[in-house]
């Protein structure tokens, strides 16, 4: 189990498209401890979907066998013919890659050219490069204490989180099986975008509650609704904005924190947290500009 709180430093790599034989200087964002994985791998697009009307969802089929990433990480999205690097959270779990050599992202629309393409041109079929980076992630061993989890997100912030949601059901699945393996405690995930149609993969987290109703709620925010809420959704959700007592209900000794999500929101609760004596090792962030 680990947390980052991170800067970015830029450098320049060259590198080579695996299909192509050219070489492209390009300018790449990298943490500044060094990255948790060099493998560079080949990767096509094998599905494609709008999560949403500003987010779009991807399926990359990965073709390196030594790629691998743990939940909460983001890879460099490398696209033949663009020479900005993009950089987008993992939202599936380890397993649907070890199981399906396939991962998932969520990419919110900009003005930035990886993420342009993406709207705008990418296919099926399209070929890529990925490299798993990052420090922000949930890896917990069969033999460490339980502890619980408390999640909070903020719009496109519930990438790695989801990731790490999906892990730990994976994880309780294990446990129910098999009766070993790591067990993890309860988790809440706290969740805040515009509006519903922005709270992106809201069924596959409710499937996840009822799933696990005993070990997994959450409480989805908007801040602003303008149409009516569905009835499956108005028993989950909360307008306005997550607080700061909310989260204080669920300090403890056993509880670790991830947050991602807007600068702003990530300096408010990581520093509530740390003023409510939270120890810093239990409080995990990443901030996304």
């Amino acid at each position: 189990m680990c947390c980052c709180r991170s800067s970015w430093v830029v450098a320049k790599l060259c590198w080579h498209h695996l299909h192509s034989g050219c070489f492209a200087e390009i300018d790449v964002r990298c943490f500044a401890p060094p990255y948790s994985h060099k493998v560079v791998s080949a990767a096509k697009v094998c599905g494609a979907a709008a999560e949403s009307p500003s987010v779009k969802r991807l399926h990359l089929l990965v073709a390196d066998k030594d790629f691998s990433f743990k939940a909460g990480q983001w890879v460099d999205f490398f696209i033949p013919g663009v020479s900005v690097v993009g950089g987008f959270s993992i939202c599936s779990s380890p397993r649907l890659l070890k199981q399906e050599r396939m991962i998932e992202l969520a990419v919110k629309y900009a003005n930035h050219p990886p993420a342009v393409w993406i709207h705008n041109q990418c296919t099926l079929d399209s070929e890529v490069a990925v490299r798993v980076g990052g420090e922000f992630f949930f890896d917990p061993q069969p033999a460490d204490a339980s502890r619980n989890l408390v999640l909070i997100a903020g719009g496109v912030g519930i990438n790695p989180l989801l990731s790490i949601l999906r892990h730990a059901a994976d994880l309780h699945r294990d446990r129910a099986n098999k009766g070993s393996g790591y067990e993890v405690g309860t988790i809440k995930l706290f969740y805040s975008a515009k509006n519903t149609s922005e709270l992106l993969f809201k069924q596959n987290i409710l499937d996840l509650v009822n799933e696990f109703p005993e070990k997994i709620a959450c409480s989805l925010h908007v801040t602003k609704q303008t149409t009516q809420i569905s009835a499956e959704l108005q028993p989950y959700i909360t307008e306005g904005r997550i607080t700061e007592k909310e989260i204080r209900d669920h300090i403890s000794k056993e509880t670790l924190f991830y947050i991602c999500g807007p600068p702003p929101m990530t300096d408010f609760f990581s520093k509530q947290l740390e003023n409510s004596h939270v120890p810093k090792e239990h409080i995990c962030f990443e901030k996304w500009w």
